[in-house]
């Protein structure tokens, strides 16, 4: 499960990577401690252009960093002000707002409308006029890692037992959750464009599988710990993080979304939680 990390030290920096990655278009934004706390980063999907977008002050920290549907904005985590609050900013960095008390925020497909994490429950928020929805039950402990569908008819999640993790869906006018899997320590549900498939991550490795439950692969065959999958704009790839051990260092890798061989994409500090447009 997600938490925020404390470090030191963020300094307003850019570095350029040489194109490694021939083929593979868009941008990717994550979260990298490589220059000091936890601060908010984009690069080229190609390998090109790594650029940090934030600055917190010292004590503070920006993780969970995701593309508004339209590109022009990021929602990410923050600490600045003390606690963990929803942030938003623009796509270059300029800008940024508090939208409430939260964590792990993600989009609706139209804008206008986040779901996120409060107290270990999923809402949903309506942008314009601050309404909110409580869409899991109550009884439901340590939910986590919404992500809304493409189609906007359903939001996955991850809701964790002693028993293990589950990744569930619900609609997100409410109701009750459809079990999805819930076996290998299943959770970080994200959908796929077109909405047939979900990426999430067992212990150690990436997998996906339909909504229904149906089609299960494991994407990750190799050595280390993978977290965080994110599909590529065009459903092709999945980008993901990877550490020797679940203490990191993090590293961003690229990999084909049926499985095959992964391609690394940064390397240095710890990169993490990242998101593709």
């Amino acid at each position: 499960m997600r938490s925020l990390f404390a470090a030191v030290g963020c300094l307003l920096v850019a570095a350029v990577a040489e194109p490694a990655f021939a083929g593979k278009s868009g941008q990717i934004v994550f979260s990298s401690d490589r220059s000091g706390q936890w601060c908010i980063w984009t690069i080229n999907a190609d390998g090109s252009q790594m650029k940090q977008l934030t600055r917190p002050a010292a004590d503070e920290n920006d993780v969970d960093p995701v593309f508004s549907p339209d590109g022009k904005s990021i929602l990410f985590t923050s600490t600045r002000g003390g606690k963990a609050a929803i942030w938003r900013m623009l796509l270059g960095g300029s800008k940024p707002e508090s939208v409430c008390e939260g964590d792990q925020a993600e989009w609706s497909p139209d804008g206008k409308r986040i779901v996120f994490r409060r107290s270990e429950s999923i809402l949903t928020r309506n942008l314009v006029d601050g309404t909110e929805k409580v869409l899991t039950p109550r009884n439901w402990p340590h939910c986590s890692g919404p992500a809304w569908s493409p189609g906007g008819k359903a939001i996955a999640f991850a809701c964790r037992w002693e028993a293990g993790n589950g990744v569930f869906t619900v609609p997100p006018e409410g109701g009750k959750p459809a079990k999805v899997y819930d076996e290998k320590g299943a959770c970080e549900p994200h959908w796929s464009p077109d909405g047939t498939r979900i990426v999430y991550e067992t212990e150690s490795h990436i997998c996906t599988i339909g909504p229904d439950g149906t089609k299960n692969r494991t994407v990750t065959y190799f050595g280390g710990v993978q977290r965080y999958g994110r599909f590529s704009p065009d459903g092709q790839y999945i980008v993901f993080c990877q550490g020797a051990s679940e203490r990191g260092p993090w590293e961003l890798y690229i990999a084909p979304a049926g499985g095959g061989t992964p391609e690394r994409l940064t390397e240095g500090g710890s990169d993490m939680y990242p998101d593709w447009k």
